[in-house]
């Protein structure tokens, strides 16, 4: 036999793991050899052509006459294998890496399990075999040794169970997946034993995943946080428990603790996307797959989000029971039924401020690009600019390289704005189907507000920027089951700036906001409107965003005295929101024109209530400015001035009728001029139903008809 990898011999020597491999190959070889010379011996045909085609005379004849036998072992072999295995022994004292020996220890094998494996294996790294075991099959179209041929080529007698135990659907080799068993609607000796290519890789020195895996495995992020709970979770694996189960709140790291569990207990680890794998036509033999990979590479499993499984709770008992570690993760209570045995469970506790403040900076260190030598090193951004972003560490490794690539195509240094939206970038589409989606195009400079009023838009804004460090680090969270979110109520007339105000401070904290349209929650059947915001609150607690409940009191109205069922069932749905807005965990505004509307328990769950008043006089002037803007073309004759002074209007119709007479404007195909403007504010008195008083337009009156 070939025993190097090319043929020649070469290429094995600088490889003990191979070498050994190699060698115990050539062991096989010398039995098969013999085989094929006693068959040989009395066939009275060797050289038919047509064998396995048609059965001779002669051949039945010696089928009846001639005993099954079973090659005994040979002194010559004893010799070898004695030579081959102190061999063996010095490259284990010296470190060398065996392959095959780990695969022994690793998946539970006994000697004869690995003599069929490497029988099997034969023609996979020698062709030669192919002809040969179609010669000892006496069939030329079966080039693959079958589980009769195999057993007599270790010396082992057919009819023994024991040896027909090692290829059953339970045996190691088979149930891990290092054997196959084909054409299971033949007898057991006539099946064909196939080794799988990525066990042959394997054996070989290839580390690379099983192709199967590609789009499942998941890269994870070690080394960076505390490893208080890794530590302990690494002391019950080395000892044997598991299956482990981690709970994690939003944006946590029960990946990377599982991660630094497992390399604390001597393992690698494998990250395994559950939410794709369920997605999978052949998830049972994905899963089976995926614990095969784990122990050729002598890892644990780090499984993850357990609730994509809650609807196949029969892929997570066999996840479970895999003879590997393995750590799950999810959000959700762990349900006895996802297993036979008891996981060990443990809580994995958020990530504070600091914490996540060492992941951004290890993130960009990684992806940050080798500097030629000489060169100056670029400016740092700050860490707490996605502060308000609750990522998991592997979501921070992605948006960190974002950042890096939307550095990149804009030609300049890494900045604020980009690793905001490499932040932005990693949250779910599942919302988008729920609410309006809304990239603030908006900032503080462009709001006119009173003072007080801006004041307290800062607030919140710093409420949201600094909420891990008041309630998580220090503590300041109440108890009862409350999340960390901070829920704010703008009220006010409409048109006075509570919607643009929740986008800029979407925009000072670099998220998105997201309209709710209450059209698609409020539902005339029992129980559907709950169920609409359940939806709404789950997809939101995995995206970092703002959202707004806009004219809100449609849905958090007063509960009233029950008079009927409506009554009942309207008081349902209130209770059911006051105790999701306590355990919901991100930015919540509410938007109504009537406060007085909003039961009272709902106000006391709020951090801040801000009242939208109408603007004043000199407020209007600056809003008639700033909603013209500076492209627009403006007429000689233009009195912002009067405009502010005379007409009472709010921000939003002022925007309104500013559109409006920019559009008179052009057609006119002159500046914007008071012509356009008043007339552009008659139409808004018509639509809010209000009369055109000489009072309020003066000497401008008649450019109104």
């Amino acid at each position: 036999m070939n025993t190097g990898t090319d043929g020649s011999g070469e290429g094995t020597a600088a490889d003990p793991g191979l070498a050994h491999l190699m060698g115990r190959l050539a062991l096989v070889e010398e039995r098969v050899r013999r085989a094929v010379d006693a068959r040989r011996a009395g066939d009275p045909e060797p050289d038919d052509p047509f064998r396995g085609i048609y059965l001779s005379d002669d051949a039945v004849r010696r089928l009846l006459d001639e005993p099954a036998t079973v090659p005994g072992p040979d002194p010559v072999d004893a010799v070898r294998a004695a030579e081959l295995a102190a061999r063996a022994a010095r490259a284990r004292a010296e470190g060398a890496p065996l392959r095959l020996d780990g695969l022994e220890q690793d998946f539970g094998l006994l000697p004869l399990d690995t003599e069929l494996l490497l029988v099997a294996l034969a023609p996979d790294l020698d062709r030669r075999y192919e002809q040969l075991y179609g010669y000892l099959n006496d069939d030329v179209t079966r080039r693959r040794p079958t589980a009769g041929l195999a057993l007599a080529l270790c010396g082992t007698p057919a009819a023994s169970a024991g040896a027909r135990a090692r290829l059953s659907a339970a045996a190691p080799l088979v149930a891990r997946g290092l054997l196959v068993v084909e054409e299971p609607e033949r007898p057991l000796l006539s099946r064909a034993l196939r080794v799988p290519d990525r066990v042959t890789a394997h054996l070989l020195g290839d580390d690379s995943p099983d192709p199967a895996l590609i789009d499942l495995l998941v890269p994870l992020t070690s080394g960076i946080l505390p490893t208080g709970l890794a530590d302990r979770v690494a002391v019950a694996l080395r000892r044997g428990v598991g299956p482990v189960y981690l709970r994690e709140p939003a944006g946590g790291s029960a990946r990377s603790v599982a991660a630094d569990a497992l390399a604390a207990a001597g393992r690698r680890a494998l990250g395994l996307d559950l939410g794709r794998l369920v997605r999978r036509a052949d998830p049972a033999e994905a899963v089976a797959t995926a614990g095969r990979e784990a122990g050729l590479r002598g890892a644990g499993l780090v499984a993850a989000p357990v609730e994509a499984l809650a609807e196949r709770p029969e892929l997570l008992r066999t996840l479970a029971a895999l003879p590997v570690p393995v750590v799950l993760a999810g959000k959700a209570s762990w349900d006895p039924a996802w297993a036979d045995r008891a996981p060990l469970l443990a809580d994995v506790e958020r990530i504070g401020a600091d914490e996540r403040s060492a992941l951004w900076r290890a993130a960009l260190a990684r992806t940050a690009p080798r500097q030629p030598e000489g060169a100056e090193a670029p400016a740092a951004v700050r860490h707490d600019a996605a502060a308000a972003f609750h990522l998991t560490p592997e979501q921070v490794e992605r948006a960190a390289r974002t950042a890096r690539q939307q550095a990149l195509l804009s030609g300049g240094p890494l900045t604020d704005a980009h690793l905001l939206y490499g932040a932005r970038a990693q949250n779910t589409s599942g919302l988008e189907r729920l609410a309006r989606r809304i990239e603030p195009g908006v900032g503080w400079d462009d709001l006119v507000l009173p003072p007080p009023v801006l004041g307290q838009l800062r607030e919140l804004a710093a409420r949201a920027r600094h909420r891990d460090r008041v309630l998580g680090d220090w503590n300041m969270r109440p108890g009862g089951g409350r999340g960390r979110g901070v829920m704010a109520l703008f009220a006010g007339d409409s048109g006075t700036g509570k919607t643009m105000s929740a986008e800029v401070i979407a925009g000072a904290l670099g998220l998105d906001l997201y309209t709710v349209d209450l059209a698609t929650v409020v539902d005339k059947y029992v129980g559907e409107t709950e169920k609409n915001l359940e939806r709404i609150f789950t997809e939101a607690a995995g995206v970092n965003a703002v959202l707004l409940f806009d004219e809100a009191d449609a849905v958090f109205g007063k509960r009233s005295e029950v008079k009927d069922a409506h009554d009942r069932y309207a008081n349902v749905e209130s209770a059911y929101l006051l105790q999701r807005m306590e355990s919901f965990d991100g930015l919540a505004v509410l938007a109504t024109n009537l406060r007085a509307n909003l039961d009272e328990a709902f106000t006391r769950r709020l951090d801040l209530v801000v009242d939208f008043p109408l603007p004043e006089a000199a407020q209007r002037e600056a809003l008639w400015d700033r909603c013209l803007g500076r492209a627009v073309p403006r007429g000689d004759d233009l009195d912002l001035a009067f405009c502010g002074r005379s007409f009472e209007l709010a921000g939003g119709d002022i925007r309104s009728a500013a559109v409006t007479a920019a559009y008179l404007a052009v057609e006119a195909g002159r500046p914007v001029g008071m012509a356009e403007l008043v007339a552009a504010v008659a139409r808004e008195y018509r639509k809010l139903g209000r009369l055109c008083l000489p009072s309020e337009f003066g000497p401008y009156l008649e450019l109104t008809r």
